[in-house]
């Protein structure tokens, strides 16, 4: 039986949906703040049709247009989510709610999407200084 539309997918499905593999799904969670799917109770991940779609545009951007993760960082700053999704549903036929917004009818507990945006910047960040730390030190031994 086939899921409605709007129904959640999970990594599987949604790996299969965007033609790319889980663990690579996965990646881009680290690489770009703005993927952020759904986490349950042992941290399973439930994609929105929303996700999908980004999913699809960044697909389409690294792939098929070239772009670099640093390339894709900047157009979404530059230019927005909706505009970056668009590579992923030129017909626009996904809406999207106001960024940080939860899904209409989601009672579960979720953080808000701009402290996990912040969240993952200073992660970013650290691990960033840790790996410049690990290699200065590296050169003294």
């Amino acid at each position: 039986m086939a899921k409605s539309p709007n129904a959640f997918r999970t990594i599987s499905e949604a790996s299969d949906e965007v033609g790319a593999p889980q663990h690579v799904l996965r990646f881009w969670e680290t690489k770009f703040v703005f993927l952020t799917p759904l986490k349950r109770a042992g941290g399973r991940r439930f994609y929105r049709p929303q996700d999908i779609v980004v999913l699809k545009a960044v697909k389409r951007l690294l792939h098929e247009e070239g772009l670099t993760i640093k390339g894709v960082q900047r157009l979404h700053k530059e230019q927005g989510l909706k505009r970056l999704a668009h590579y992923g549903d030129p017909e626009g036929t996904v809406t999207f709610e106001p960024e940080g917004a939860a899904p209409a009818g989601d009672s579960a507990p979720v953080a808000s999407a701009p402290s996990t945006i912040r969240l993952r910047q200073v992660l970013a960040e650290l691990e960033g200084a840790r790996a410049r730390l690990e290699a200065v030190l590296s050169r003294s031994a």
